[in-house]
Order: structure tokens, then sequence, then C-alpha cells
């Protein structure tokens, strides 16, 4: 992923971490660790996916490199509102239904996507922690003792046992680690 697009980020120079921030406020730590001969991984804070600098020349042409957020124009007129048609294959009684609800079909289906999307919000939340989580540490932490005993509490979660597999690592690891995963 690329830098451009990050909002927030985490470098860790092997099991330390050192920095966190936007890109344009840690890639000058970054940059330094990287020439100190250290070998970095930076995440983005909301995904826990690799982000990549292009470190090529000094501070100031890499911090050039970095696009800074394009504001969007707005003209009169209706808002572009991001509506992506789509084929839906469903039964004839499921057609039958959805052209009785008020709106129509297309109003009924945003409203039942929309209510599961609320139902389902906690789940996923946990299931993506988890998911980053496992990210994280497989990039960072695969080497350190306690990381099989750590996924396993993780996935069964077990906070309780997930944070007492994780207490001999360094601070930073877990730190990041324990706020990955969500309750």
């Amino acid at each position: 992923m690329s830098a451009a697009t990050v909002q927030s980020c985490t470098a860790f120079a092997g099991h330390r971490r050192i920095a966190s921030g936007s890109p344009r406020e840690i890639v000058g730590a970054v940059k330094a660790a990287v020439e100190a001969g250290e070998s970095v991984l930076v995440f983005d804070d909301a995904d826990v996916r690799p982000v990549e600098f292009d470190l090529r020349g000094d501070l100031e042409a890499v911090l050039g490199r970095l696009a800074r957020p394009v504001e969007e124009k707005r003209g009169p007129g209706r808002p572009k509102l991001g509506v992506t048609a789509r084929e839906v294959t469903l039964l004839p009684r499921h057609w039958d239904w959805l052209a009785g609800q008020p709106g129509g079909a297309s109003v009924a289906l945003r409203k039942l996507v929309e209510a599961s999307l609320r139902e389902a919000e906690g789940p996923d939340r946990v299931r993506k922690g988890r998911e980053a989580a496992y990210r994280f540490m497989t990039a960072v932490a695969g080497d350190l003792p306690g990381y099989e005993e750590a996924t396993r509490r993780l996935f069964a979660g077990d906070a309780a046992g997930f944070e007492a597999a994780v207490a001999g690592w360094p601070e930073g690891v877990r730190g990041y680690a324990a706020g990955l995963v969500v309750p």
C-alpha cells in the first residue's frame, strides 16, 4: 500500500516501535532507521496492511513524493452518490415481495442491507480486529516466545490468555498487538 493513501501508521524497527502518526510525521524516523541499517516495517493503523515509502534521496525529496490529499471540487447539481448498478438474481416470490415494498425493489434492498450491516457490526469488528492482530503478529512477533500460544488464544477469544501469552514481549509490540484486539 502506498503511503499517499494512509491516514495514520506505525513503524517498527525489529521489535521496537519507532514512530506513530501520519506518513508525513513518521517518514523522517523511518528514513533514519533504514539509513542506520535497521529493517523497518510500517503498518497502516486502519487495517494493519504494510505501507511502503519511497525513501530515495534526501528527506525533502521523500516528503515531496508524499502526495497531499486533493480536495474534491464540488460544482452545482446533485452530489455524486457512488451508486453502482449490478445484476441481482432472485426467485420470483422475492421479486413479488420487493415490488410490493414502499419505494420499490432498490429501496427495500438498500434497507435490508443496511439493517444487516448494523446487526453484523460487532462481530465484524471483532473478526477484523483478530485478523489485523494476526497479520501484525505474524510479521513482527513470529519469532517471539509465546507466539503460537498467543495466536491460539487470539482466535479462541481468550483475552486473559492472550495477554498472558504476550506478557514477555517488548512493550511496543505487545501494546500494538493488544490494541488491535477488539473485545
